[in-house]
């Protein structure tokens, strides 16, 4: 082979190769033609392979024009991979184009868990009067969770609470909201007005009206001059707020070792308006808290000076205020998340 004849057919490979480039439909195609062409086995290199019978002089012209052909190829390659990229991206547009003028798909509309929605209208009402929401943890150390709070560890009160504790010695699950009193008054400096609502833990055996895990809402206020007068108003006012104006309350001596002296609050029966149902055991009345003036031992351990400040401080069970606001006779309703239940707030 001489080198005029070499020279044709790599000329007439060009020619073929770019044809078949500007052939190709899909990638897939340009991928045979660039391996026909360009590949290890070639057509390319196996007319180039050939060069080694040429005369040396003339072996530097045919590899010149080799590598100018295999710069046009590649060339068109890259162009023709350029194209059929952007087709294949138009095209996909196209498929999945979504057309905005359609009607969207409508979403659900949920609601607030009866809980969260009792808390939240608990907050609003007592932050008509200054008091702004705290949280506590609910992993608390038996000194805040009992001792702190007038209950020493040979007291016999804290057979009222059925504590979980943890692996952790001195740690527990709160049993009730309490704690955060101390929380509050070792932060804030009086006057203080602090509600503190959250989880709490008892090892209980559920029924319609006991869970192992429930929800409080503690409140304070501390200051001085804070009066038993100050705590009955504030009550009635809440629960005026809650249950509709003019329903009677009523203040009964109740016991707790963490206020001095401790009241139960509670207001006129609200399924039968006073006439007696099962709901209130026959008597006409609800208790919807527990009560009363501050310790000075409470007020002392939390860093104040009970001979200069005085405060109250109440607990209820939103999940007690919860069924009686919407009449629920069954507190394991609030944990069972069936929707036919949580659809009707």
């Amino acid at each position: 082979m001489d080198l005029e004849t070499i020279s044709a057919r790599l000329s007439a490979l060009q020619e073929a190769g770019l044809a078949a480039i500007a052939g190709a439909t899909d990638p897939e195609g340009l991928e045979t033609v660039q391996v026909a062409y360009l590949g290890r086995k070639g057509e390319l290199k196996t007319l180039l392979g050939g060069i080694g019978a040429l005369p040396a002089e003339d072996r530097p012209h045919v590899g010149a024009i080799g590598n100018r052909v295999r710069e046009a190829l590649e060339a068109a390659l890259d162009a023709r991979r350029l194209e059929l990229d952007a087709a294949a991206l138009d095209a996909r547009l196209a498929r999945e184009a979504v057309d905005v003028t359609l009607p969207g798909r409508p979403f659900r509309r949920g609601s607030l868990h009866p809980l969260i929605e009792t808390n939240r209208e608990i907050a609003r009402v007592f932050g008509q009067f200054g008091f702004v929401v705290y949280e506590g943890p609910e992993v608390e150390t038996d000194v805040r969770n009992f001792q702190a709070l007038n209950i020493p560890p040979d007291h016999p009160a804290r057979d009222l609470w059925d504590t979980l504790y943890t692996d952790m010695p001195g740690y527990l699950l709160r049993t009730h909201t309490s704690p955060g009193q101390i929380h509050v008054m070792q932060q804030a400096a009086p006057p203080i007005r602090a509600l503190l609502p959250g989880r709490c833990f008892r090892y209980e055996a559920v029924d319609a009206s006991h869970g192992f895990e429930f929800f409080q809402v503690e409140g304070l206020m501390v200051d001085e001059g804070t009066t038993m007068a100050d705590l009955r108003g504030l009550l009635d006012a809440f629960a005026h707020a809650m249950f509709g104006g003019g329903r009677p309350t009523r203040f009964r001596p109740g016991y707790y070792p963490f206020t001095e002296p401790s009241v139960a609050f509670d207001v006129q029966c609200v399924i039968c308006d006073g006439a007696g149902c099962p709901s209130c055991k026959r008597t006409g009345w609800m208790t919807i808290l527990g009560a009363g003036m501050v310790h000075p031992v409470v007020l002392r351990n939390g860093g104040l000076d009970p001979e200069r400040y005085q405060g109250f401080a109440f607990g209820m069970g939103t999940d007690r205020i919860a069924i009686l606001r919407y009449g629920i006779d069954d507190i394991r309703m609030f944990i069972e998340n069936d929707l036919r239940f949580l659809e009707q707030f």
